[in-house]
């Protein structure tokens, strides 16, 4: 700002009155808006527009003018930056102006629980409307395509936990950063593995996780489960596993039939050899590490006793007799 500018403001100041007024309108408490405190900066406003909007929110109580001032006498520090602040009680005009130059935007959650497909993932994302939706019309594949990973299968592929973002940012962006930390994660625990030449590569380790993710219901059992999928994958026989017969329908109840285990999918492996093509969902740290050192058990079978824990069994006899005895009307409906 020249020498004129400088004059001008001091000219306006002395007009209105004296230096007291400008600074006590600068010290005076701002209003906390009432969307939780949130004030929405929109992008591409300028300063006196969005002073302007405060004043006309009664956000400010002091003078607007005084802030318009003080803008425009410190502008050397800095623009405002667009986008969600969080204004506090007590906070003053020149504290206002202060966070908008500093860009220290309100940081949101989202948070993708371990166990959801890829589907229920981009529904969640959908419904919430600080995210902008850039996915809309795309089909899974696509957005690998997106992502940079051309004919990698979607499911499985973004690691559950919880992403901090900022209000706009992009589905896409949010996914992103959840299919690295997976890329990550699998890299970490395929090194600590022990020794396990049935999975071939931590692709498959996924797979089997993504099953073992979705057959447990109490925490302290997956290495048991996981123990029980590779021994059966190094016996030779199938997997056995309802959840992916599951996946692989086009519609499902909540209730499955016996017809379902016999109807032909890729993911039934009540009739496919060893893995299906690809996870059944996205499973979490936990069920990755579990399958990546499956407990040492004699056991091939479980079932669910009906509390989230599993009965596990040697023989297939053992195994019957605890389907009848935890499951009497059997696991499927005729």
């Amino acid at each position: 700002m020249g020498r004129g500018g400088y004059a001008l403001i001091v000219a306006v100041l002395l007009s209105l009155g004296s230096m007291g007024w400008f600074m006590t309108s600068l010290g005076a408490r701002v209003n906390v808006p009432a969307d939780d405190g949130i004030y929405v900066l929109r992008s591409g406003s300028t300063i006196n527009e969005a002073i302007h909007e405060l004043e006309s929110q009664g956000v400010l109580t002091g003078s607007a003018l005084a802030m318009r001032l003080y803008a425009r006498i410190t502008r050397s520090r800095g623009h405002f930056k667009a986008g969600e602040y969080l204004i506090q009680p007590g906070m003053t005009a020149a504290e206002l102006v202060a966070l908008f130059r500093s860009g220290r935007v309100v940081q949101r959650e989202v948070t993708f629980v371990e166990g959801w497909t890829l589907a229920q993932w981009r529904d969640y994302l959908t419904g919430i409307d600080t995210i902008r939706n850039t996915l809309e019309g795309l089909d899974d594949q696509a957005l690998m395509d997106r992502i940079g990973k051309p004919g990698l299968a979607a499911e499985g592929q973004f690691f559950p936990d919880t992403y901090h973002y900022t209000a706009g940012d992009t589905d896409l962006s949010i996914l992103r950063r959840a299919h690295q930390r997976m890329t990550d994660t699998l890299k970490s625990q395929w090194r600590k593995r022990t020794s396990l030449d049935v999975l071939p590569g931590p692709q498959e380790a996924l797979i089997l996780a993504s099953i073992v993710e979705k057959e447990t219901g109490k925490p302290s059992d997956r290495p048991l489960i996981a123990g029980v999928f590779v021994n059966r994958l190094v016996a030779g026989m199938r997997l056995q596993s309802d959840p992916t017969v599951i996946y692989g329908l086009m519609e499902f109840d909540g209730d499955l039939r016996r017809a379902d285990l016999r109807r032909e999918s890729p993911y039934n492996t009540y009739l496919i050899e060893g893995l299906p093509p690809t996870p059944i969902c996205n499973p979490g740290l936990d069920a990755i590490a579990s399958v990546m050192n499956p407990q040492a058990v004699p056991y091939y079978y479980f079932v669910a006793r009906g509390d989230g824990s599993s009965q596990f069994s040697v023989t297939l006899q053992e195994h019957n007799d605890a389907v009848a005895r935890y499951q009497k009307a059997g696991r499927v409906s005729p």
